[in-house]
């Protein structure tokens, strides 16, 4: 099968699948595409969605290698061949280590399906088809949604650069409420522990809820004439040392050490609803990123249900974790 990674964490990617599997052959195909024997998709799909295996962003069953796609009424075949039943609809994914997005792979194969009568969409059917142009070859791949991990086109998902946009921050929270599907209650109450300047703190607004917006510096004008923001300029410390408000949600982009990051959503716990949902992104940093993780998913589970683990395409060197309290 074949797996994304970012580039600079592919060797921990690979770490991480042969901890979970043993010494299964692994090739490099692309700056951030890997190509995996031995386990089954949905055995790796499977140890993703657990979070312990965090680096992998994206899996789909490797189907055909070409120096160029076959002709139309091959590739058709090629890919309905792969499926269980003949298909209404499928989404495509096409990209490519070159300059572009892979756009006239992804036309080719359209094409070459709506010739067939399957319509086409670039996400959101149960089956993907998956289209990498390589340094070598042009590798093709066909996996349900379920075990891709993410349906964006090698995981590499793209957003809106509106100049609504607090920060760019704003990605790493939106990205994880879409890829997890995260369900944030309606009219919750959430905290943003080190908001300035307040991109979290929108994006949790967007999703209905009051935000007590917990740092030293300045929130964004465009975001004070909010009612439903709260903006506590002190410390999450001497915050949560005075707070009698009890969050349904707690999130975490500070800029620490993952094991001090962990520690913090500890002291948060204690101010969550039980069953309440908090959301960090752990730093890389260091030689070692993926110890540095576990270590602080270690801390975390002292208080949490960890749900997700995984560096995700806007994380760049950071693994976002999703916890519930218990």
């Amino acid at each position: 099968m074949l797996f994304s990674a970012a580039a600079d964490s592919y060797e921990w990617a690979v770490r991480e699948i042969r901890g979970e599997f043993g010494k299964v052959p692994v090739q490099r195909v692309g700056a951030d595409i890997g190509r995996v024997s031995g386990p089954d998709v949905s055995e790796l799909a499977a140890a993703c969605g657990a979070g312990r295996i965090m680096f992998v962003r994206h899996l789909t069953r490797e189907v055909g290698g070409f120096e160029e796609l076959p002709p139309s009424y091959e590739l058709a075949e090629l890919i309905l061949g792969e499926l269980p039943e003949y298909p209404k609809a499928l989404a495509v994914q096409a990209w490519t280590d070159r300059a572009g997005t892979g756009g006239s792979y992804f036309h080719r194969i359209s094409e070459a399906l709506a010739e067939r009568g399957v319509e086409v969409t670039r996400s959101g059917q149960e089956w993907v088809v998956s289209c990498f142009e390589g340094p070598r070859a042009v590798l093709l791949g066909v996996n349900r949604l379920t075990d891709s991990l993410s349906d964006w086109p090698g995981g590499r998902m793209r957003l809106a650069r509106g100049e609504e946009r607090v920060s760019r921050s704003e990605f790493k929270l939106e990205e994880a409420i879409a890829t997890f599907g995260l369900k944030l209650p309606n009219g919750g109450k959430a905290v943003d522990l080190g908001a300035s300047p307040g991109g979290w703190t929108r994006i949790l607004r967007l999703h209905g809820q009051e935000v007590w917006s917990v740092d030293p510096g300045y929130l964004d004008d465009r975001l004070r004439g909010d009612r439903g923001i709260h903006h506590a300029a002190t410390t999450a410390g001497r915050f949560f040392a005075d707070n009698r408000v009890r969050f349904d949600v707690a999130v975490n982009d500070m800029r620490m050490d993952q094991v001090l990051s962990a520690r913090m959503m500890i002291d948060a716990a204690g101010h969550l609803r039980r069953g309440g949902l908090a959301v960090v992104t752990l730093k890389g940093g260091g030689k070692n990123p993926l110890d540095g993780a576990r270590r602080g998913i270690a801390e975390l589970r002292a208080g949490y249900d960890v749900l997700h683990a995984r560096q995700l395409h806007h994380n760049r060197n950071e693994i976002t974790v999703v916890a519930r309290r218990r």
